[in-house]
């Protein structure tokens, strides 16, 4: 008989082979070199980095990238965009130029090239998130742009070997006195030289008139080249991301890689803190008796489920364990928790409250429950992106957000409950919330309440970018709110714990 080799592959069936065993089998390259600090991300990285690198990069350009949008709805300047946003560059995504000396060259840039790819994979899905990838990651560039040592920023330039036309003598004499008229500050040809090239490419320039038209091309003055260069950079990566998404339903990703892609397009709405909130907050004296006099830092949706709370002297479930965790994170112990809860029902005997109540506030704080509940402490506390997204509140609830679940009459009554009375501010408030910014509208009000403070801690210099970036959890907003309303007391009780340690 004759011997068959059954693990040999019929040649008509060759094509049916799992596409995963082959995709990728023989990359193209796997390093990659970065001679320069910027880049025009035109090349996939295709090296194997961990699954923590992959999303802890991701999430630290989603930081830079999450401020870097709410600069621009806050109406920041340049200036204080740029003065805001290095310090947390510095801290999440540094990029060293190659005068610097730093010996971390090449990891920096790898994890800004890297994490750039991992977020268009992200936010290649709908036409709105790619939209607003490519205006924010055009902003960082034109920051890193702006700021770039000018050697090696002419260098990047003259490497990416544009084909951009120069406007020969003849034609610059022939147009003299339009190219003259179109380029403030230049009073002679000679002084100046210019670029010719399609208008749409320089849309930036075109809107604010600093360029002369001519038969659909633009004469853009060499002056002028960041325009020209940051016009190409959003050219291709639009194009780059319109590649993307149709690619996005033949790919076959990893299901490690799809949660995680998932959660970071979410949070580009509102950005995730993921701060721990399980010490006590400095100087405040944190118990079941201090909740009332404490609300007046609490952020709004905290605020109402406490005025609820104080009102109905009852919360419904969902309610109740957004509340709970907030408390926890503030400091507030399991007893005092019990406690605080126990005198907010006021209308049930103690039989009642400890068999329907009791228990789910010992589980979130991982008192009870299975051994997995336990040794994680129970449940964090919620950040906005999750009371934003989950479990939208019913009739009769009190949890959820106001900016986003309340009607805007509710809203504004709401507000101006609270003390919030200045028309700027409501009606800022409406714009934000019409334009779905539900956390812009929230820091609009903590920036108002606290702008005496925030503007003493700049001007002294206590406080810089990084203490003061844009609130996206509640507990966050607690701390700060107290701290800045409590300025001279966190300084002594500073002073005291110093004291305390030298002697």
């Amino acid at each position: 008989m004759i011997r068959q080799d059954f693990s040999r592959i019929d040649p008509k069936r060759r094509s049916t082979l799992d596409h995963k065993k082959r995709q990728f089998a023989n990359p193209t390259y796997q390093k990659v070199d970065y001679p320069y600090r910027l880049n025009f991300y035109s090349t996939p990285p295709t090296a194997e980095i961990t699954l923590e690198q992959f999303e802890q990069w991701a999430i630290d350009r989603l930081r830079i990238l999450a401020e870097l949008e709410s600069c621009s709805f806050r109406n920041k300047t340049p200036a204080e965009t740029a003065a805001h946003i290095r310090p947390l560059l510095d801290k999440y995504l540094p990029l060293s130029s190659n005068t610097s000396g730093s010996s971390n060259l090449d990891a920096e840039r790898q994890k800004d090239h890297y994490s750039h790819f991992i977020l268009r994979l992200a936010f290649s899905s709908t036409d709105d998130l790619r939209r607003r990838f490519a205006r924010v990651e055009s902003s960082l560039f034109r920051l890193r742009f702006q700021h770039d040592d000018a050697r090696e920023r002419q260098g990047f330039v003259e490497s990416l070997n544009f084909d951009w036309e120069v406007v020969p003598e003849a034609e610059k004499r022939e147009l003299a006195e339009s190219l003259l008229a179109s380029t403030p500050g230049v009073r002679r040809l000679e002084e100046e030289s210019w670029f010719k090239l399609d208008w749409e490419r320089v849309p930036e320039l075109v809107e604010s008139r600093r360029v002369f038209l001519r038969r659909g091309k633009a004469y853009v003055p060499v002056r002028e080249q960041q325009s020209m260069v940051l016009g190409e950079f959003v050219a291709r990566l639009e194009k780059g991301l319109e590649l993307t998404s149709r690619a996005l339903p033949r790919l076959d990703e990893d299901d490690r890689l799809t949660p995680i892609l998932a959660h970071l397009s979410k949070n580009f709405s509102t950005p995730t803190d993921f701060s721990d909130f399980s010490s006590q907050v400095p100087g405040a004296a944190i118990n079941a008796g201090s909740i009332d006099r404490l609300s007046t830092h609490f952020p709004l949706c905290m605020r109402n489920l406490h005025m609820t709370l104080r009102r109905n002297n009852h919360l419904k479930h969902f309610g109740r364990l957004q509340y709970t965790l907030f408390l926890k994170g503030l400091g507030l112990t399991l007893e005092d928790c019990l406690t605080f809860w126990r005198q907010g029902f006021k209308n049930i005997t103690d039989d009642v409250f400890n068999k329907e109540y009791r228990y789910n506030v010992r589980h979130a704080y991982g008192d009870v429950g299975g051994d997995s509940n336990r040794r994680g402490r129970g449940y964090s506390p919620f950040s906005c992106q999750k009371i934003l997204t989950e479990h939208p509140p019913g009739p009769g609830e009190a949890h959820g957000c106001p900016y986003r679940h309340f009607s805007v009459d509710n809203l504004t009554t709401l507000l101006q409950t609270t003390g919030v009375n200045d028309r700027d501010v409501l009606k800022g408030v409406k714009d934000d919330v019409g334009a779905k910014r539900y956390h812009i509208a929230c820091n609009r009000v903590f920036e108002w309440a606290h702008s005496a403070e925030i503007k003493r801690v700049k001007e002294d210099g206590t406080w810089g970018p990084a203490e003061l970036d844009t609130i996206v959890h509640p507990n966050t907003y607690f701390r700060r709110s107290h701290a800045l309303k409590n300025l001279g007391s966190a300084n002594r009780a500073k002073g005291e714990e110093m004291d305390v340690a030298q002697g």
